[in-house]
């Protein structure tokens, strides 16, 4: 779906509203999967704003309300798919279109949504692993980086001064970038110019993939990796054979990448609807009221829209530490940034907890269901509550506060597709990785274990 692209639609027209957030949304430039996962994620945000504020009551710990909160989560991403393909097209993302067409469009974005939909449902039903939103993103991530790695369909004209105006053609993608120059200072070249100063591939022009940014990836990789290893593990003991014991493990990033995905979903769409704001409504930006969502102009020789100015300024994801440099409030830009990343990755992790089954009267419900206790503590539901209390929720708004940072600090550093995404990516393939490992687990370990491991 990310290579069949739009019928009807002139892919060099229009304006591009969600490249800032294409990477998190899983979303792909004028193909089926213009909309991603934008409806899901937002479509759960909403219900999650409405739950935590109490606006509508939900009794997690009751099957069926907490099945009429999917089901209603489920509708209420249908309709979003419906509205931002509609506001899509009204925005004049893809250029003028005839009233036909304009049907046409929205009625492959709305069908590819559901379809998209569709697919989350069918994994989280027990047919894959994981959830689809979880595999939508870490896969298009993947692609990304790999893509900026090895890119070798587009080139980038270089002219050192240090051999004259004889311009070199190298790779955009940076290893293939490093490997073209070495070849050339070797004399293997294939008489696309002279190698290149290496200082100049380190930090590379604009947003092209540089030395620099791959370093980065690399510490994203290991930070992430880090931080899934460190736990906090409780000691279990199963009642009915007092000699086998186990731990219940609470890890630090206990509500795992779900802030940063909401974060980045709300500003997503604070973006996406800031654009077109701007566009149908302000153009010349002269009304001081919508002025403070946004301000745009259009960046030369693309279809993207930077923000100048306004809210929407200020939660565009920076593009790299250098190109920051450039700008005169580029540190404005960084405080303000990472502050609303760092406080939103909280704030909805200790709201995700809540919400999602994992709170501590929802595991000590699980582990005594499971016919497990905790040695030195009475067998009772509110004694081993109290208990998981004086961790889970530490642990977790720790956690999300520790991955706002991560998080922010990736996205200002300027690493490969985007901090944000990179984080996801590893975290989700290290989930993927325990997941595979606790169903062999459970096949050998017997009842006791599958009800601790959430199984049964």
């Amino acid at each position: 779906m990310s290579h069949l692209p739009l019928y009807g639609v002139t892919q060099d027209q229009g304006t591009d509203y969600l490249w800032a957030m294409r990477v998190i949304l899983a979303s792909t430039r004028g193909t089926l999967m213009e909309l991603g996962i934008g409806p899901i994620v937002t479509a759960g945000l909403v219900m999650q704003l409405l739950s935590g504020s109490k606006i509508i009551n939900v009794d997690f710990s009751d099957p069926e309300d907490r099945a009429l909160f999917t089901g209603g989560q489920k509708v209420l991403a249908m309709i979003m798919t419906g509205f931002q393909a509609f506001a899509y097209i009204a925005g004049n993302a893809y250029g003028p279109l005839s009233p036909t067409a304009q049907v046409i469009v929205f009625i492959q974005l709305f069908i590819s949504g559901m379809i998209v939909i569709l697919m989350d449902e069918l994994i989280q039903k027990g047919w894959g692993l994981g959830s689809g939103v979880s595999l939508f993103i870490m896969t298009n991530v993947a692609g990304q980086v790999m893509f900026n790695m090895l890119n070798v369909t587009e080139f980038e004209a270089f002219a050192p001064d240090n051999y004259g105006a004889t311009a070199t053609r190298l790779p955009k993608g940076i290893v293939a970038a490093l490997i073209a120059n070495l070849l050339r200072v070797f004399g293997i070249g294939t008489g696309e110019g002279p190698p290149v100063d290496w200082g100049w591939l380190f930090i590379r022009n604009g947003f092209d993939p540089s030395i620099f940014a791959l370093i980065v990836t690399f510490i994203i990789f290991g930070a992430v990796l880090w931080m899934e290893s460190v736990r906090v593990e409780i000691p279990l003991q199963y009642a009915k054979y007092r000699g086998m014991r186990a731990r219940y493990p609470i890890k630090l990033l206990y509500t795992s990448n779900i802030p940063v995905i909401l974060a980045q979903a709300l500003y997503a769409n604070i973006l996406f609807f800031g654009q077109i704001v701007f566009n149908a409504w302000n153009p010349a930006g002269n009304n001081p009221w919508l002025n403070w969502i946004g301000i745009f102009k259009q960046e030369e020789g693309s279809d993207r829209m930077i923000a100048t100015w306004g809210l929407s300024r200020y939660i565009t994801p920076p593009q790299g530490i250098f190109n920051l440099i450039g700008e005169a409030d580029g540190l404005l830009h960084v405080i303000i940034y990472a502050t609303l990343m760092i406080l939103l990755c909280w704030g909805f992790s200790k709201i995700w907890v809540d919400i999602s089954g994992i709170a501590p009267r929802d595991v000590s419900r699980q582990l005594l269901s499971s016919g497990y206790i905790v040695p030195g503590f009475r067998r009772s539901e509110k004694v081993l509550e109290r208990l998981l209390e004086r961790y889970i929720p530490v642990v977790a708004g720790l956690g999300g506060f520790l991955v706002g940072i991560l998080a922010a600090a990736a996205d200002i550093m300027g690493a490969l597709a985007s901090g944000t995404g990179i984080l996801l990516m590893v975290s989700i393939i290290k989930q993927y990785y325990e997941q595979i490992a606790k169903e062999q687990l459970a096949g050998i370990g017997g009842e006791g274990v599958q009800g601790l491991l959430g199984i049964l």
